[in-house]
C-alpha cells in the first residue's frame, strides 16, 4: 500500500493505492485482502448475512425423547440403530475435515475479502456440526471411541475420506501458492470435490437417512439437528458452487476438456463412494427405503451437481426418489425451534460484570 507522511507526521492515503472493484479477483488478487469494501462479489457478502441469520446452538434441542427410545430395546430395530452409529461415524469426522480444509487451506488462498467473511463463518458452522454429532453420542450413551474412530475402522467410511483427503492435503500443504496454471488448477480441483462431492454428495445418503426417522417420529432431536445441518450445508454448497463459477470466469484457460474428463471422473468415483455406504449402511430394507433408491437419487443430486458448475452430466434421465428432501432443505427460521429461543437470546444482552 502506498502510504506517505506529511511534515507534522500524519499519515496521507495516497488515491493511487486505494481499492478500486474491478482490480479484485477470487484468487491471485493483488489487492489488500484486509479491505471489505468496496464490494466485488455481493453475493458472497449476501450468503455471509445469509448464514448468520440462521444461527443454531445444539444443545438448545431437547433429546429426551431420542434418550428415552434409545435406551428401550424395542424402541429400534437394529437395522436402524446400524443407521444412526455408521451416521454419527462418518459425520463426526467430516465435519472436522471441512474445517480444517477451510481453515487450514482455502482461506489461505482465496484473495477476496468478502468470500473470505463467508469461509470464517463457514468454519464456525461446521464447528457447530462437529459439536451436534458430539452432542448426540453423548446425549445416547454411545461408545464414543468406537464412533470417532469409525473413519479408521469401517471400510465404507474410510474409503470416502481416503478418497478426499488427498484433494485436502493440496490445500492445507504450507507449501502450496496458486498463481501457475498447474497450481490453479489444482486448487479449482480441490474446491470442487470439496464443494460438490464431499458437502454436495456424500453428506446426502445419511441426511436421508436420518430425516426419514424423524419423518416417522424417531429420534426426533437428532434429526432436528440434522434438518439444521442439511440447511447450513445446502448454503455452504451453494458458495462453493458460485466460487468455483466465478473462478471459472476469471481464469477461462483453466476449463479445458482434459480437466472436465478429469471431474467427471471424481464424480463418477464419488457416486460409487456414496453407493458402498448406503449398502453398508442398509444392508436391508429400512423406513421404507432400500440401497436401489440411493442409486438412483445419488445419480439425480451427481447430474445436479454437474450441471451447477458447467459439466456434462453423466446419468441420463435419473429422478429423484426423496422429493421431500427439498422441503427439509427450504427449512424456514421461523420454525417453531427459533420461536422458542427469541426470548432466550435477547435475555442474554444482560451482562453481569462483578
Amino acid at each position: 500500500m502506498n502510504l506517505e507522511f506529511d511534515d507534522k507526521s500524519n499519515l496521507k492515503d495516497n488515491n493511487t493505492a486505494r481499492i478500486k472493484v474491478v482490480d479484485k479477483r477470487i484468487i491471485n488478487g493483488k489487492t489488500d485482502v484486509n479491505q471489505l469494501v468496496p464490494f466485488k462479489y455481493k453475493w458472497a457478502w449476501e450468503k455471509y448475512l445469509a448464514t448468520c441469520a440462521n444461527h443454531w446452538m445444539p444443545q438448545e434441542i431437547n433429546m429426551q425423547r431420542d434418550i428415552e427410545l434409545w435406551k428401550n430395546p424395542k424402541g429400534l430395530t437394529e437395522d436402524e440403530r446400524l443407521i444412526v452409529t455408521r451416521n454419527l461415524g462418518f459425520f463426526v469426522t467430516a465435519d472436522s475435515l471441512a474445517a480444517n480444509n477451510i481453515v487450514l487451506g482455502t482461506y489461505r488462498q482465496i484473495t477476496a475479502p468478502e468470500c473470505r467473511q463467508f469461509l470464517l463463518r463457514q468454519a464456525f458452522e461446521e464447528a457447530i456440526h462437529t459439536h451436534a454429532y458430539q452432542y448426540i453420542v453423548e446425549s445416547l450413551g454411545l461408545n464414543e471411541s468406537e464412533v470417532f474412530n469409525a473413519y479408521h475402522e469401517i471400510p465404507s467410511i474410510k474409503a470416502k475420506d481416503e478418497f478426499l483427503i488427498p484433494f485436502i492435503n493440496v490445500l492445507t500443504d504450507p507449501g502450496f501458492k496458486t498463481g501457475t496454471l498447474e497450481s490453479d488448477k489444482l486448487l479449482l480441483k480441490s474446491l470442487i470435490v470439496f464443494a460438490c462431492i464431499m458437502e454436495g454428495l456424500f453428506f446426502y445418503v445419511g441426511f436421508v437417512q436420518i430425516l426419514a426417522l424423524g419423518r416417522q417420529n424417531k429420534m426426533t432431536g437428532a434429526a432436528e439437528q440434522y434438518q439444521y445441518i442439511l440447511r447450513d450445508e445446502s448454503m455452504h454448497c451453494n458458495f462453493g458452487i458460485d466460487l468455483i463459477n466465478t473462478i471459472k470466469l476469471e481464469n477461462p484457460n483453466l476449463w479445458t476438456e482434459e480437466f472436465k474428463n478429469e471431474l467427471a471422473e471424481l464424480f463418477k468415483n464419488g457416486v460409487e463412494l456414496e453407493y458402498s455406504y448406503a449398502e453398508d449402511t442398509m444392508p436391508r430394507g429400512v423406513l421404507g427405503l432400500n440401497a436401489t433408491m440411493f442409486k438412483e437419487y445419488l445419480r439425480f443430486i451427481c447430474n445436479r451437481r454437474m450441471q451447477q458448475i458447467g459439466l456434462n452430466e453423466l446419468f441420463q434421465g435419473a429422478t429423484n426418489p426423496f422429493p421431500w428432501m427439498s422441503e427439509m432443505i427450504d427449512l424456514k427460521k421461523e420454525k417453531n425451534f427459533f420461536e422458542t429461543r427469541v426470548t432466550e437470546y435477547q435475555s442474554g444482552g444482560a451482562l453481569a460484570w462483578d
